[in-house]
Order: structure tokens, then sequence, then C-alpha cells
């Protein structure tokens, strides 16, 4: 089969669409011949060495994908060769077969396209483990998305709106603001030109934010802090300001909050399988009925993966960018 390979770390030029062995299905796995994949920033810092897959996964990056089944390892049941899935990766999703654990497949939603599916995987697991599961975002209250035009941030929106919250975004223009209040965000804060600490304070009477959703990591930790409400929940999922802050202990103290950090990649299978039963569980009906839709950006050949990586990270776009196969 072709697969995305990176012989040397570097820029999007070092990611190489090349032959390499098929993968073979093991105990509890399913080969799933991809449709689509789709870009994440772990794929980058991946790319650029910075973020090797676990013990055991494919090398190649690519850490969700759509497809169908081609074939089923020992001892898998409730699934048959041809069923349209869409599926959560430790690595593999730029290639044009993957194996997969069969607690990490999920059906793709009814009504939604078998390469848009490839969008889900990776932003509702990241979402509903960390902003309900972890968080516990209950209806009435406040949620704070850093981001919110990324993939992450637009299903962040629509889950949050579904289930009754109030949802603050930051975004860097004017336009991907645009794109945040048409999915249902309320509190709308140019990044760029607005402090956002101010702004969510003012938008909740002083209170803050319950639940802060957040990207940045050390950059925003402070700032994260000042903008909680008191029992508010801090979820750390992404480090692009940095990996290193000082925390205000004294402020974290005196407002109960709590922060969480983590990640989806390194977690355990059975880790893994829960949150996607937890997805197809609460999040599927929701897409099914249209609450919830894939925010696509734009599609692009899977050999042509350095051009989607340059897409990202020039932050250009909303929503998710996919990788078809040919």
């Amino acid at each position: 089969m072709y697969a995305i390979t990176i012989p040397e770390p570097g820029g999007p030029e070092a990611l190489v669409w090349d032959q390499v062995p098929d993968p073979v299905p093991g105990e509890g796995e399913v080969l799933v011949e991809v449709v689509a994949g789709a870009v994440n920033r772990a794929d980058i810092l991946q790319r650029q060495g910075f973020y090797n897959p676990p013990p055991g996964a494919s090398p190649h990056p690519g850490l969700e994908c759509s497809g169908r089944i081609v074939a089923l390892g020992p001892g898998v049941s409730g699934w048959t060769v041809g069923d349209e899935v869409c599926a959560l990766l430790s690595g593999g999703g730029y290639a044009e077969k993957v194996a997969v654990p069969a607690g990490q497949l999920l059906p793709v939603p009814e009504g939604v396209d078998l390469r848009q599916a490839a969008a889900l995987p990776e932003v509702t697991c990241t979402v509903w483990s960390n902003v309900f599961m972890i968080a516990h975002l209950r209806p009435g209250e406040t949620l704070l998305v850093h981001g919110g035009s990324s993939g992450i941030g637009t299903m962040a929106i629509q889950l949050a709106k579904a289930v009754g919250a109030r949802v603050a975004v930051t975004a860097g223009t004017e336009e991907k603001l645009r794109r945040c209040a048409e999915l249902g965000a309320d509190v709308l804060i140019n990044y760029r030109e607005q402090d956002f600490v101010a702004e969510i304070k003012q938008a909740t009477d002083g209170a803050g934010a319950d639940v802060i959703l957040d990207n940045m990591g050390a950059k925003y930790l402070e700032r994260n802090v000042q903008s909680l409400a008191v029992n508010g929940r801090l979820a750390i999922i992404g480090m692009q300001g940095g990996v290193k802050g000082e925390l205000n202990i004294g402020a974290l103290l005196s407002k109960r909050a709590a922060i969480s950090a983590t990640s989806l990649r390194a977690r355990s299978l059975d880790e893994k399988a829960a949150i996607v039963a937890a997805v197809r569980e609460h999040v599927w009906p929701l897409i099914a009925t249209g609450q919830v839709r894939p925010v696509v950006d734009r599609e692009l050949p899977m050999s042509d993966a350095a051009a989607a990586h340059r897409v990202v990270e020039e932050s250009g776009h909303v929503g998710k960018v996919l990788l078809v196969t040919p």
C-alpha cells in the first residue's frame, strides 16, 4: 500500500507518499481501507520530530480516519467486512489501510458522508472526554473555548450548545468569529484586539467561565485562572503557547478551581474504548438529528499531505482539513 512516511523530521516537505508493507490486523483489531484521514496538530509535531507514536503504534501520522472494514483480526465481534466506519487511531491514518483496535471504531453517523466522517473521531473524543467526562460541563454554565474556529473548537461549540451551556470563544479574525457565531457561540472575542479575561468577566457579570477548554498551555495559564469562576474547571489539551508557565496557587485555591491536562494518543486501549463508547452513546445521536455536524474546511489528496500541513500551520482554516485517498 501507499502511506505518508517521514524519512527525516522537518517541514511539510518531510512528508513522503511512498510504498510500505500492508498492516496486518492483530488480536482484537480490524483492517480498514481508508477513504479519508484528517490533519491534527499532533501530526505536525510528529512530522517535526517532537511527538513519536506510542510503542506498537503505526509509524505513519494520522490520528483518525474513515473507511470500510476489509478484514477482521482474531477475536473481533460486532463488526463485519464491508462496514463503513470511522476510527480513533494512535497513528497510521495517512495511509491506504490501517489496523484499528475494534474498541476504537465508530459507525459512520446517519446523514454524514463517509469522507467527512473522518473529521469526527478525534474532535468528538477530545471534547467529550475533556469538557464533559472530566470537567462536567452542565446546562446553564459558561464554556470558554480558545481557538473556537479549529476542529476542536467548532465541535466544542456545538456540543456545549446542544447540552444547554453558554459558549464564549476566542479567535484571531472577524471571519473566524462569524463562523463560530453561526455554530452557536454566544460571546465572540478577538484575541488580537481584546483581552479575553476582561471580556469573559464582562459577559458573565464578573463571575467568569465555569469551564475553559485550552489549546495554548503556558501562554494562557495565568489568564485562564483569572478567567475561571468559583468552582471553575480548566481543561488543557494543547501547548501551542509553550510548556512551562507560572501558576498562582493562591488564585486557584480562592476559586476552589481544578486544572486537568490530558491527551488521547497515549491512553490505554481500555480508556480509549470507554471514551469511544461514551461518544457513540451521547454524541452520535446529536449528529444523527443534525444538532451537531462535522465542520470541514477543505479536502486535499493524501499524497499531498504537505499542502494540508501548510494550511493548518498557517491557521487560515475553519474546522478540519481532510486527506482523501486516491
